[in-house]
Formats: structure tokens, C-alpha cells, sequence
């Protein structure tokens, strides 16, 4: 019975993580891109950051129409594009001496 107590409660968690807007996620794609773009990336890594802007509007998008787990995935993917346009932008800076 107790076993059955913990599985049903794991299966409610599980399904209120998808029926809940992905609020912290998109704040940190947000906060991710703003600090890539301040590094310079607009033009150090204009590819990568055009990505993750790419998947945040993917995300703005699936968050108005209410499918969670799809925006939950789009920011965490434009953050993770953003991480990368920043390293590639500090790279950069780097190989350049600036």
C-alpha cells in the first residue's frame, strides 16, 4: 500500500512540473541572452546567439498556448545556445587579445 501511496504521489508531481508555466526557465533563457548579447555576441557569435533567440520565441510561443513542457524544453535550449555564444564571444575576445 505504501508503495502504491509513493507512485501515485510521484506520478502527481510529475504531472504537475508539465501543467505549470515554465516561469524559472524562461527568465534564465531571458537573463542568458541579455548577458550574451552585453558580452558582445551579436557579433562575436551572431549564429549561436540568433539560436537562442530563435528557441526563446519557440518558447514565448508554446508558453501562450498553454503547452508547457514544449516552452520548458525551447529555454532550456535558447539557454543553453546563449552559454554557448558567450563562451564563444569571450573566446574570441581572448584570441584577439582584447
Amino acid at each position: 500500500m505504501t508503495c502504491l501511496l509513493g507512485a501515485l504521489a510521484l506520478t502527481l508531481l510529475l504531472a504537475a512540473c508539465e501543467t505549470a508555466p515554465p516561469v524559472q526557465e524562461m527568465s534564465d533563457a531571458r537573463q542568458a541572452i541579455t548577458v550574451a548579447r552585453e558580452a558582445g555576441a551579436a557579433d562575436l557569435a551572431a549564429a549561436e546567439l540568433a539560436e537562442a533567440e530563435k528557441y526563446l520565441q519557440n518558447a514565448e510561443e508554446k508558453l501562450d498556448d498553454e503547452e508547457y513542457r514544449e516552452a520548458r524544453y525551447a529555454a532550456l535550449e535558447a539557454k543553453l545556445r546563449a552559454q554557448k555564444a558567450l563562451q564563444l564571444s569571450e573566446a574570441s575576445k581572448d584570441s584577439n587579445g582584447d
